[in-house]
């Protein structure tokens, strides 16, 4: 019972954790797309005057910030969520670490057994 807590924790926390850290952590970084492409106004590139990129005003650059970072981040997340799950589940049972992750709850049937086999013993 114990360890079917544990499992269904760490379940929980890999389902949920992974592709929200991952997806905030990109959104954050991506951020700079939107310094590399623009700028504001300020005294180092005398009001826009001197600058080499498009210059807007600051609440703009603010809220296109906000944008590109919660829009990356969802694509991240949901490619995480989706994709990279799917990878891991079918990588998992190869290592003998993480076998017990992946356990059923069934009760594996003996061997030399089958569905057919057990139908005819039941009747």
């Amino acid at each position: 019972m114990k360890i079917k807590l544990i499992r269904k924790f760490l379940e929980y926390v890999y389902n949920n954790y992974v592709g929200n850290f991952l997806g905030f952590v990109i959104g954050m970084a991506s951020t700079r797309l939107v310094s590399h492409y623009f700028t504001t106004r300020s005294i180092r590139n005398l009001w826009g005057l001197t600058a080499h990129k498009t210059v807007v005003d600051k609440h703009t650059y603010n809220t296109m910030e906000w944008v590109i970072s919660i829009v990356i981040g969802f694509i991240v997340f949901e490619i995480v969520s989706k994709w990279l799950k799917k990878k891991l589940h079918t990588m998992l049972p190869k290592n003998k670490y993480t076998q017990w992750l992946m356990e059923t709850d069934e009760p594996a049937a003996p061997a030399g057994t089958t569905a057919a086999n057990n139908n005819t013993n039941a009747a």
